[in-house]
């Protein structure tokens, strides 16, 4: 018996994953400035061209990566066992609290974004929640 809402989750998760990395991948410079403002934008861009142009390869295949994440979701939606569902539940609730976890220790202590990390922190927490409320919501299907 499979899980509508694991289905719903990960579809989610995924159209967040392509569409955050379509946009590093091809509007690096405005989702960079969207994602944390102007002035900070035009800081992380960097100082010279070598840099500015290492900066904007690392940022497209972060988005790549990202978009690569999405079709791995995409495809793991319509897996039907339940036991591999809380498990992937739990390897991404353990994925999401790592990544609030590197948050608070580094992005905390760069000056240019010491006052972006929590923001970043609640939305990485919230992500984990989703599948937290789905391994609740798929151990109360089990019990009843």
């Amino acid at each position: 018996m499979d899980s509508p809402l694991f289905f719903i989750i990960c579809i989610l998760h995924s159209l967040v994953a392509l569409v955050c990395g379509g946009l590093m991948m091809f509007y690096t410079n405005e989702a960079s400035v969207f994602g944390h403002g102007i002035e900070i934008a035009s800081k992380l861009k960097g100082s010279t061209p070598h840099d500015q142009l290492l900066i904007q390869i690392s940022e497209s295949f972060s988005g790549l990566l990202l978009i690569s994440i999405g079709f791995v979701l995409f495809m793991v939606s319509f897996v039907k066992d339940r036991e591999f569902q809380t498990y992937f539940a739990k390897g991404c609730i353990l994925l999401h609290v790592s990544m609030a976890v590197w948050r608070v220790c580094f992005e905390g202590k760069l000056e240019d974004l010491a006052y972006e990390w929590p923001r970043q922190v609640a939305g990485d927490i919230t992500l984990a929640f989703s599948w937290i409320f789905f391994i609740v919501y798929s151990w109360r299907e089990k019990y009843d």
